[in-house]
This record gives structure tokens, C-alpha cells and sequence, in this order.
């Protein structure tokens, strides 16, 4: 179910599919990428895990479990919508019986998107994980908004750049070592920058990325917290269908980084959560 809420300048939607944002309008422009052919996504929530760890498996507990979808469970859940408001919209999951056969923990996932009282151009997301169980859980989460690249009509994926609020050194190790960024604040979108999948950034320096061109005015601005520990950008890459640049807030790097240890509760990244308390992960997504 589809809802909508507008503050007079942003128009946003979500789906109580996923708890997934559709669409976010200033003005005449649509700034959030709609689940085209070259990824069938718009924002999904990344929860309990972000990616998949090794063949899919891990440990919790002593017993083993498999998570069959990638990222976790919440993306393709159905979610509660538990307040639909002027300025925001609420929805809630809970743990049960089948979430409980692919992670055994009990929890109830709430998120809200609300407008900022201050900035009408200004949208806010908060993802609040309660641990409704008696033992302590372990979990990741993150976001993965696409946003449309190009926005302003007339340029092209090559005419757009993320940059880091300040200079951060990026070296990628997959096929290969490959440094992105080397005290460096401007990452230049090409499909080639792709190759290698996903360019993160674990402990950034900077508290926000921003989707520009020189040559346009429209552009995104990701920002975050401290619950936010990697920034990460990706895009298809060889397919230029793929008019979108996804800026990834998450906690850690991923599940797949902590391989090395097999039980959820000794990896490193995990985010242990005791029985009763809740965690917020929050970010901002700011369009002009």
C-alpha cells in the first residue's frame, strides 16, 4: 500500500512493501530512480544484514541458519503502517515465526520518514531497532536510495560526481587494489568506476556526500550521524540503462567483511543490541 504525504514543496511516497521509499518530487523533478529494468529497486532497507555473508550461512547461538535474500529480509517484507501524517509516514515490523526460521532473534524494526520543520527541501529517515526478546540480538543495517543520474535534462552519468564533504583516501581490494581517492573529495561517475562493484568508505571523515554535476543545478545531498560508520556508492556497471547512482549509508562495512568469524555474535561489525533497548539509525536526504 502506497502512501504519499507533501510538505508544499517535497512530495514523498512510500510503500508499506519494504517500508520502501518511491519516490521523492521537487517541483517538476523526480529525484529517486523508478525500479527500472537495470535494478528492480527504488530505496530498499538493508536489515538484519548488509549483503549476504559466505554462501549465505552464519551462526547464531551455536545453530546454523541460512538467509536466502541478499541484505536481509525487511527489503521484501510487509510492513505495518502505523502513523500517516502531514509531515510523516510510519511504518513497523516484528519479529515471528517466519522471520525467526532465517534469524532467531525478536524484534520489532520501526521507520520513519518525516519533512525537517526548518528546511521544506529536506527529508528525514529514521530506522529504530528494538530488541523485544530477552537475550541480546546482533544485527547490521543500512540504507541503498537511487538516485536518478542525470537529473537535469540535456546531460548524461558522466556529466555527475559524488563528492565527500572532505577529503577522504579510498583504496578498493577486489580483483585487485585500486586506489578511488587519495585525500580527495570528488569521485567522477563513470560506468568503469563500477567495475569492481560497490566503491565504500569505512570511517569516513566527512559527514555527507553530494550527487552534482558542474554543468546542472539539480543535485542530492546524503547526510548522517554517528550510528552511520561506511558511506558507500554504487551503480550497475556496462549498463547504461542504469540512469541512477545509489548513495548507502550503513553502520559497518558488510556482513561479508567479518567471514573470518562464523558465529553473528563474535563479528566484529555487528551491532549488539541488549533486551529491552532500542538503536536509531538515522540519515537526511536533502534535493535542490
Amino acid at each position: 500500500m502506497l502512501k504519499t504525504i507533501t510538505n508544499g514543496v517535497l512530495t514523498v511516497s512510500a510503500d508499506t512493501a519494504g517500508a520502501e521509499l518511491h519516490s521523492i518530487r521537487f517541483g517538476d523533478t523526480e529525484y529517486l530512480w523508478q525500479c527500472g529494468d537495470a535494478w528492480r529497486r527504488y530505496a530498499p532497507l538493508l536489515f538484519p544484514f548488509i549483503c549476504s555473508p559466505k554462501d549465505k550461512r552464519y551462526k547464531a547461538g551455536g545453530k546454523e541458519y541460512t538467509m536466502p535474500s541478499n541484505h536481509g529480509f525487511a527489503r521484501d517484507s510487509e510492513f505495518g503502517l502505523t502513523a500517516a501524517e502531514d509531515n510523516r509516514l510510519c511504518f513497523a515490523l516484528g519479529s515471528d515465526d517466519k522471520t525467526r526460521e532465517v534469524y532467531p532473534f525478536d524484534f520489532r524494526l520501526d521507520v520513519e520518514y518525516s519533512f525537517d520543520e526548518r528546511d521544506k527541501q529536506l527529508l528525514r529517515v529514521k530506522n529504530t531497532v528494538t530488541n523485544t526478546g530477552g537475550e541480546p540480538m546482533w544485527f547490521y543495517i543500512g540504507g541503498h536510495p537511487a538516485f536518478n543520474c542525470p537529473l537535469d535534462e540535456g546531460l548524461s552519468f558522466d556529466d555527475y560526481y559524488v563528492e565527500y564533504e572532505k577529503p577522504e583516501t579510498i583504496v578498493q581490494v577486489w580483483n585487485g587494489t585500486r586506489t578511488l581517492l587519495e585525500n580527495g573529495r570528488r569521485l567522477d561517475m563513470t560506468r568503469a568506476l563500477f567495475d569492481n562493484d560497490v566503491v565504500m568508505k569505512d570511517a569516513p571523515v566527512s559527514k555527507s556526500v553530494t550527487l552534482r554535476s558542474d554543468k546542472g543545478t539539480r543535485g542530492v545531498e546524503l547526510s548522517w550521524g554517528d550510528s552511520c560508520g561506511c558511506i558507500s556508492v554504487w551503480s550497475p556497471t556496462g549498463d547504461d540503462r542504469a540512469g541512477f547512482v545509489c548513495l548507502e549509508p550503513w553502520t559497518s562495512v558488510p556482513v561479508y567483511a567479518d567471514d573470518e568469524f562464523e558465529d553473528l555474535e563474535q563479528k566484529p561489525h555487528a551491532i549488539r543490541l541488549e533486551a529491552g533497548q532500542s538503536f536509531c539509525f538515522e540519515y537526511r536526504i536533502r534535493v535542490f
